[in-house]
């Protein structure tokens, strides 16, 4: 997913952060200056939907103007990428079972 906050905020000639929040403000949604400039700085990990809601109303925008879906890699290219980064080869990596412990034990108290 793709965060368009700087573009949309744009489109209403907002260039900083704390323009932002008076635009947030005015819609009566008053998150502290630091999230804002977190939202403004990247892309979060999570945000509320009300939250985006009033966004979406101090941005006079839509949902679609802030969030943009990515493709995603092939099925083919996640496997091959998680073999190369686990293995350091083509070759599939298989857990080991582990030694010196009996099988079916408890642990001890």
């Amino acid at each position: 997913m793709k965060w368009n906050l700087r573009w949309a905020a744009a489109k209403r000639d907002i260039w900083r952060p704390s323009d932002l929040l008076a635009a947030f403000t005015e819609v009566g949604f008053t998150p502290s200056l630091s999230k804002v400039a977190a939202l403004w700085s990247g892309k979060p990990t999570t945000v509320r939907l009300d939250d985006l809601d009033k966004i979406c109303a101090a941005l006079n925008c839509t949902v679609a103007d802030l969030l943009e879906a990515e493709p995603l890699a092939a099925d083919g290219e996640l496997e091959h990428d998680a073999r190369r980064v686990a293995g350091g080869d083509d070759e599939p990596v298989r857990p080991t079972p582990r030694r010196g412990r009996a099988r079916g034990s408890l642990p001890p108290n």
